[in-house]
């Protein structure tokens, strides 16, 4: 084997925290598995070591909330969804206020303390209804936080409702939204976008509003969904444009002296479930994911928190992730329809949770949507 000694310098640049650009990315991703984790691991140290009052890397969280999906009629018929229905199927729905009562009622029975609410592009629907139900849940149930709609899902408000941006996600501010999800981010890469689902927001979409969420004070997540048509390029342009824009969120809030304003608290990676899907793609397993989710840790140096995806990978590979790069498991998830519904379907309880940290020498402990510990 011939030395290579812009490699060394490469691999000392990360372990020392310095950040790497696309071409350094590209060649890390082709690193022996365990060493690209090993690499992984070190940041993961570093950017939590000022957390937790100094144990951060003590500490891995999780959160126990429930997925709440209020309608699964939509538009935008995307390739790799096997969850949408259209007006007239017989299983279509929108849920009622009753029904949403219960399932957060549930939820808080179980000690959790969100729901992540999110649905189809329903086309009928009205912003009332949508104030209607955020601030019917606010009243009723205080301190309970909604994690709701995610950007693709804002840029149909703006459609239907003809409103900017800005009045949308304020008026839903005021209601009760306390923060926004990640979801509908696929690949932030237009390219791929059109070809797995066309009717969707596009990459400058879904970073619009998340940055307009963040000016308005709304914190939100980040995600991937990855394992398709995508190239590796591709999956890298996706970490720099959500790179770039948590460095302007951060470096406005910075800048104004505002600490209300908000940015990306973690982000997230699962692979593409193909059962009952039109995209006609072939799947990647969980070194892929070890593999892809270790260079996200990596080349997102100014993200603190990443997630594990134990929902699309199971249970023993959502942990063996938190050795390659991840800080928290994400939720129990007392209720998951859209992944479930493409043939995967995982369960975890919090035990489960506990066992899986304790195990790998960690302290367990439940969070909120902003990384504060819980009890």
């Amino acid at each position: 084997m011939i030395y290579d000694a812009s490699l060394d310098e490469l691999l000392q640049k990360v372990w020392d925290g310095a950040r790497i650009n696309a071409a350094e990315a590209l060649r890390l991703y082709t690193l022996p598995l365990e060493e690209l984790g090993a690499l992984a691991d070190r940041r993961r140290q570093l950017a939590k070591a000022k957390d937790f009052n100094g144990r951060g890397n003590e500490i891995v969280t999780y959160n126990v909330d429930r997925n709440v999906n209020y309608t699964n009629v939509c538009n935008v018929y995307c390739k790799f969804c096997a969850f949408y229905r259209t007006e007239k199927d017989d299983d279509s729905y929108v849920i009622t206020f009753d029904e949403m009562d219960k399932k957060i009622e549930e939820t808080i029975a179980l000690g959790g303390t969100q729901m992540l609410m999110q649905g189809g592009h329903h086309p009928k629907l009205t912003k009332q209804w949508y104030l209607d139900i955020l601030s019917h849940v606010k009243n009723k149930f205080p301190g309970f936080n909604i994690h709701g709609f995610s950007p693709s899902e804002f840029v149909h408000f703006r459609e239907v409702f003809n409103e900017p941006l800005e009045k949308i996600i304020g008026d839903f501010k005021a209601a009760g939204l306390g923060s926004i999800p990640g979801g509908g981010g696929e690949i932030l890469v237009d390219r791929v976008r059109q070809r797995i689902a066309p009717l969707k927001a596009m990459s400058n979409d879904w970073l619009e509003v998340m940055d307009v969420a963040h000016r308005l004070g709304l914190y939100s997540s980040a995600t991937m969904m990855f394992g398709h048509v995508e190239t590796i390029a591709d999956r890298i342009e996706h970490l720099e444009r959500l790179r770039a824009q948590q460095e302007i969120s951060l470096k406005r809030k910075a800048q104004s002296g505002n600490e209300n304003m908000g940015h990306f608290t973690a982000f997230i990676a699962w692979t593409f479930q193909a059962e009952h899907t039109k995209l006609k793609a072939p799947t990647v397993g969980a070194h892929e994911y070890l593999r892809t989710q270790a260079l996200a840790r990596i080349y997102l140096d100014n993200f603190t928190n990443i997630q594990s995806s134990w929902v699309t990978q199971g249970l023993e590979i959502g942990q063996v992730a938190l050795k390659y790069g991840a800080n928290d498991l994400g939720s129990i998830m007392i209720e998951e329809n859209v992944v479930s519904q493409a043939g995967t379907t995982f369960h975890m309880t919090v035990p489960d949770m506990h066992r899986l940290i304790s195990d790998l020498g960690y302290e367990p402990h439940q969070r909120d949507n902003w990384y504060r510990l819980v009890n």
